[in-house]
């Protein structure tokens, strides 16, 4: 399938934000990507193309400013940095919400990778009529209240992670059972956060393959359900 691939630029409260647009010839649902602490390295815009070559209008937005890091304490220094503007990084997200519906016209779905998966939570909590799939690598945000997402979501997590310990992704899943929220998360053994990172020394072929397996066919199934 032909994909167009664009640099492009949102307008969140009258400040510029580099994004990643990859669209299909025949645009169908949308797909916010959300990317991890890194930044928006090359891996996550081929994620978006190989959303786009599944028929998906994909967007990434950049959510440190053009910022990449190379190791994991750099990584760590950009989060942090982020997280002390919540306001500005979550304004961003809704914002790329809002310009992919206005491309797509249909119920979208979000990815979020580790860091971004907390954020991917909150924008189904804040458009629960317009997120129709929600999909967690490796992140999660046990404290949040579940209470208006309406999404379905898919998780995929390390049985053994020290990024994101088990516990507390069983405490999130309980409390997404107590609001109804209709969860899958699956577990993988023997692998390290960041396992479905092409780029990364954790990535681990098979265990992403799976994960990316499942992905599609829970977008595909949510997706189809709830748009015309």
């Amino acid at each position: 399938m032909s994909i167009k691939k664009s640099e492009i630029q949102l307008d969140v409260n009258g400040r510029k934000v580099n994004a990643y647009l990859a669209s299909p010839e025949d645009a169908g649902s949308g797909i916010l990507l959300l990317h991890a602490w890194w930044g928006l390295k090359p891996f996550f815009k081929e994620v978006c193309d190989r959303l786009a070559e599944q028929g998906y209008v994909a967007l990434a937005p950049d959510l440190f400013n053009g910022r990449v890091a190379k190791t994991i304490d750099d990584a760590k220094e950009l989060a942090q940095r982020s997280e002390s503007d919540s306001q500005n990084l979550g304004d961003t997200v809704m914002a790329s919400k809002d310009y992919l519906l206005s491309l797509t016209k249909n119920k979208i779905g979000v990815l979020g990778f580790s860091f971004g998966a907390a954020w991917a939570l909150v924008a189904a909590a804040h458009d629960p009529e317009k997120i129709a799939a929600t999909v967690l690598f490796y992140g999660a945000y046990p404290d949040m209240d579940f209470s208006k997402v309406k999404s379905k979501i898919l998780g995929h997590f390390c049985e053994v992670d020290e990024w994101e310990p088990i516990e507390g992704v069983r405490e999130m899943e309980k409390y997404m059972r107590a609001a109804n929220v209709g969860a899958t998360l699956h577990f993988y053994p023997k692998v390290a956060h960041w396992f479905v990172e092409s780029d990364r020394p954790e990535y681990d072929p098979a265990s992403a393959q799976l994960a990316w397996d499942r992905t599609f066919e829970f977008l595909n199934t949510s997706l189809r359900r709830s748009n015309p």
